[in-house]
């Protein structure tokens, strides 16, 4: 997916958590710091080695999987195992 081109994910980098170009600077770490209140000037004066558009993919990222379908797999309450088994 072109605009999500900075989102990477690498087993060997982060535990295979999204970072930002292969950096180890996780996508999470820069939602936090968004949901915190900083701006992006203030994350890009704290991590001077990121660019407006790692923030900007980040935050699409977010949007991407917030969007995605979540299906509920029923369960058996614990109580109920095995009865009438």
């Amino acid at each position: 997916m072109r605009q999500l081109d900075r989102i990477t994910i690498d087993p060997g980098i982060c535990l295979g958590q999204p970072t930002i170009r292969g950096m180890r600077i996780t996508v999470s770490l820069i939602l936090k710091q968004v949901a915190g209140g900083m701006s992006i000037d203030e994350i890009l004066n704290a991590y001077p080695e990121l660019e407006k558009e790692d923030i900007v993919q980040s935050l699409k990222y977010a949007a991407w999987l917030a969007s995605e379908k979540t299906v509920i797999i029923p369960t058996i309450p614990r109580g109920l195992a095995g009865a009438g088994a």
